[in-house]
Formats: C-alpha cells, structure tokens, sequence
C-alpha cells in the first residue's frame, strides 16, 4: 500500500511537470460590450474552471475550403448524408496539435433545404461544420466573397447551426444583430489574449440585405481601423484574416499592399490572407521597411501571409495555371511572451499541402506536399484538365513564392 502512494505521488509529479497548454473544450462567454472571448480551459472536477497560464501559444491557419460539385458529390452516400471527413483525415493531427487552428470557409454552410451547390453559387451541408470540428478547428472565417450566396438565410442558417451544435468554436465575419457586429473576437489560451478580425473585399455584387446591414464584415477602412483600435485594448496580439487579392495571381496586388499598410498601422501583428485560390507570397513587416521573409526568423514586428491558397477545391477549370489552384499552406506560427510582458512572434512556417482529387471519392484527400509521392501526383485526376501537374510541379511552385 505505502509503495501504491509512492508511486502515484511521483505519477502526479511527472504529469505536473510535463503538463502545459494543451487543446480542450472551449467555453464561450462574452467578456464586455465590444469583446466577444473564448476561454479555452482546463477543468477540475473538484474546483471551479481556472484559465490556463502558459508563455507559449502555437497558432495555424489554413486557406479555402472551396467545395466544388465533385467534392461535394465524394462526401454524399447512397442515402444522402454528407461527411467531409477524408479531406481533413492526412492534416487532422497537426492541425489539432497547434492551440489555436483557423480555417477559411469559402462556402456558406446554410444546409440541405437551401440546396447543396457548387460554383458559381455555392452552399454546403452543415455537416462540414461538423468535419471541421472534429478536424480540430477552433476559429472559422467566414468573411468570403460567396458568404451571400443564398442570401440572408444562408448566413441565419450558418450562424443558428454553430451556436447550437458547436458553441465552442467562434466564428468570424457573420454577423446576427448589430450587437454581435461590434464586438471584437478575443480567443484567450494559455493566458494569451489574441484578438481576431476577418473582412472580405466584396460579395460578389451581391447586395448586402437591407433586413441584415449587419451580416458580413467588409473592408472598410472606417470600420477596419475601429475594430484595430478596440482590439489593441482587449488583446495582447492581433491577427487579421483578410479575403483579398486578385484570383488565381500568384503576385501581391496593388491592393493587398494598401490593406497592409494600413493594419499595420492600426497595430494588426499577423495577416493571414486568402481569396487569391493560389499561394502567395510571405513577408515580414519591419517598422517601414519591407523586408522578404526567407526564413523563419527575424526581428519585425508585423508578418504577412498574403495568400495561403486553396486547402481544398476541384476546379471546373481546365490549361495552364489550374495545377497551381491544387497547392495552398498551412501557416504555423508560435507566439511567446517576453521578459517585458508584450506577445511577439517567436517562430513561425508554412507547410505546403496538395489537394489529391480521384475519380475514386474514396481516394480524394488533402496532403502534406512532404508526404506526397510522385506516384499519388501522376494519379490526381486533375492532370485531365492539366497536364503539367505533378508532386514536382508543387514543389517548385512552393520553392519559387516560398524559397522552400
């Protein structure tokens, strides 16, 4: 009995030891009248819930989530039911395994009764929303340019199926009532405070509906630089997920470069881009100067992903180019607090990830580029609609934007 205690003593010892911040279930509470927070905490079935305490925070994002008709068709059965999970099934470990994980989701989930589509006017069941919970995602964007799709009820219907089956996860860029417009996003973790803001350049001249003037956040330069303010004030770091850039360019734009501007000097610490549906370009903020990031350290004080591209999509497209759309990134990025108390980037990369799309659903999935063999890019039945596609093709695409 006394060499039992011994040994759970040193047990609970080690697991001391070794615990630090580590993802949980999410508790969503709303911490004032212009901040909307998530605390992610750890919980004890003897004592209240106690925020975690930690000086390092690991944050990824990936880009689109563009479910085109064939993708679309893969994750229905026989009966109709939908499941997204295979696209998630070669990331869901590392993406689960960072603290906070961020996905763009391209395409407005308003469910079956509004109809599943894809391009032009696309719409998801909402069971990818359940998919990309389980995948491990915490934050979802839906600030697109396809977020008016199917109207106001395409968002009521998006909004409704996440606060009921998902709380825990904070969604961005839609809105219910102009209260929620206001409040900024705050995600606390490992007693990091990390601001959140996500905008879309347009809807595709679709009207934003006059019943909800409140639905989608816009880039707004007005607007913009009121919530960087609010944020400064709530956060101890910023984040921006802009849907920018011109499609299919692998070069930043004219712009891309002014919105980038401008959140710096609002005192945005990170952009993570998306919209373009090909990689950009990485760079690294440093005080007026611009400097390309080629590595994965450095001194500046803000750091740009102008475009992390598709993580998944089958376009209808067909030549020169659509290889490219088939190549996104996933941004990793740590966060640590300093000996003065201020949050900075510490460390951050990118890992290039193909899309594998099959004539086979059971065979469509998305893959770390590293773990994407020659053989699997000769099968991707995107080489029908381009034939320049293969596992080298991607990676001299991510050498030439990303030097890697």
């Amino acid at each position: 009995m006394r060499r039992w205690y011994t040994y759970t003593v040193v047990l609970i010892a080690v697991i001391i030891c070794l615990s630090g911040c580590v993802k949980s279930t999410s508790v969503k509470t709303v911490s004032s009248e212009t901040s909307k927070a998530i605390s992610l905490k750890q919980t004890d079935a003897s004592s209240s819930e106690v925020p975690e305490e930690n000086d390092t925070l690991t944050i990824c994002m990936v880009g689109d989530v563009l479910l085109h008709d064939p993708l679309e068709a893969a994750a229905q059965d026989k009966d109709g039911n939908y499941n997204y999970d295979f696209l998630f099934e070669h990331l869901k470990g590392r993406i689960s395994g960072n603290d906070l994980a961020l996905v763009n989701q391209e395409v407005i989930i308003g469910g079956k009764e509004l109809g599943v589509s894809g391009y032009p006017n696309f719409n998801a069941s909402f069971e990818i929303a359940d998919s990309l919970a389980r995948a491990g995602f915490d934050i979802v964007c839906h600030a697109t340019n396809h977020v008016l799709d199917k109207g106001s009820r395409g968002v009521k219907n998006a909004l409704e199926y996440w606060e009921k089956n998902h709380p825990e996860i904070e969604v961005t860029g839609i809105h219910d009532s102009n209260e929620d417009q206001a409040r900024i996003s705050v995600v606390e973790k490992c007693g990091i405070k990390v601001a959140i803001l996500n905008y879309t350049y347009g809807t595709n001249g679709i009207a934003i509906p006059s019943d909800m003037p409140y639905a989608v956040d816009l880039l707004e330069e007005k607007r913009v630089r009121e919530d960087l303010k609010k944020a400064e004030t709530l956060a101890d770091f910023t984040i921006v997920c802009p849907h920018w850039g011109t499609e299919y360019s692998l070069d930043v734009d004219a712009s891309q470069k002014k919105w980038t501007k401008l959140f710096r000097e609002g005192g945005a610490d990170l952009v993570l881009g998306t919209h373009p549906h090909v990689i950009e370009g990485i760079e690294e903020i440093q005080d007026n100067d611009r400097a390309h990031w080629t590595n994965n350290h450095g001194n500046g004080d803000m750091l740009v992903y102008y475009s992390l591209g598709n993580f998944a999509n089958w376009t209808s497209g067909t030549g020169a180019g659509v290889a490219n759309r088939m190549v996104g990134g996933m941004a990793e990025i740590t966060l640590t607090r300093t000996p003065n108390g201020e949050v900075a980037i510490s460390d951050h990369e990118i890992l290039p990830i193909v899309c594998h799309v099959s004539d086979d659903p059971n065979e469509i999935s998305v893959y770390p580029l590293n773990e994407y063999t020659p053989e699997l890019g000769q099968q991707n039945a995107i080489r029908k609609q381009d034939a320049t596609f293969s596992t080298e093709y991607c990676r001299e695409l991510c050498k030439k934007i990303w030097g890697m």
